[in-house]
């Protein structure tokens, strides 16, 4: 299944039921799950260590080397889960340090022609545009779409469930639930119909919206608005994750008034 027109290195470790097209690349000190495939000029370099039932569309360069000035050379990881599909000429930077890495979960499709930085880390389930750009230190949360053209910038975490519009550029954080739209980016609603479709209720959803009618249309501090939704929304995993992910990022989100107490 390994074409005798493929570049493959002789130390890279290569699962069962593996293709690799014509042209191919392969690196020293890959591995590649089973029933993966790897499609002609995609590129698999150095680091990278993938889980089984990938498919690596054309042109793609997966465990690229970080464009970043701080990396000297070292040998880093990017790591791969299973059952994703990486679409033509997408990038995909390796890590700068040895610890940590890259991560791409499970389930993942990411669409032509997108870039993920360095040390950034992909939650499962998500979708990536055709033309998203994501720098380095970036987290996206699992489940979360960017449409095509987004930008994510450097050190920024998206929560979970989020839906971030075409050509929204992204320079602070994003908690969980919401629609994110327009330039600058601006809170647009929860993203209550593609979680209606994967099992969310209608009382999930209205105690959501109703913690984000206090974080963005009361006119008050996130401060005060946590206190807001700490007394008048009632106690879920779902609130639990929308104050959590807040105050991990210290009170820092996309489109609020201030981070400070009132």
């Amino acid at each position: 299944m390994i074409s005798n027109l493929a570049h493959v290195d002789p130390s890279a470790k290569i699962g069962e039921n593996v293709t690799i097209h014509p042209f191919a690349y392969v690196d020293a000190n890959v591995v590649i799950g089973d029933n993966s495939e790897i499609m002609p000029y995609a590129s698999i370099m150095a680091g990278t260590v993938m889980g089984k039932n990938n498919k690596i569309y054309q042109g793609a360069i997966i465990g690229a080397e970080p464009q970043d000035f701080r990396w000297k050379g070292e040998p880093t990881k990017c790591i791969i889960g299973d059952d994703n599909k990486i679409r033509e000429h997408v990038i995909i930077n390796r890590g700068i340090s040895p610890d940590g890495g890259t991560t791409i979960g499970s389930g993942c499709f990411i669409m032509a022609e997108s870039h993920i930085g360095h040390d950034t880390t992909v939650a499962d389930k998500v979708v990536i545009g055709n033309g998203a750009m994501i720098a380095g230190d970036v987290k996206i949360g699992e489940c979360t779409i960017l449409s095509s053209g987004a930008m994510i910038h450097e050190r920024c975490h998206v929560g979970k469930w989020v839906v971030i519009k075409g050509g929204c550029r992204i320079g602070s954080h994003v908690p969980p639930f919401v629609i994110i739209a327009h330039n600058p980016a601006a809170f647009f609603g929860v993203n209550a119909w593609i979680m209606k479709k994967n099992g969310f209720t209608e009382d999930d959803i209205t105690e959501i919206a109703k913690a984000y009618r206090h974080m963005y249309q009361s006119g008050t501090s996130v401060f005060n608005a946590l206190k807001r939704i700490e007394a008048d929304v009632t106690p879920s995993d779902n609130r639990d994750a929308i104050l959590g992910f807040v105050r991990d990022n210290n009170l820092r989100i996309v489109g609020a008034v201030d981070v400070t107490e009132d």
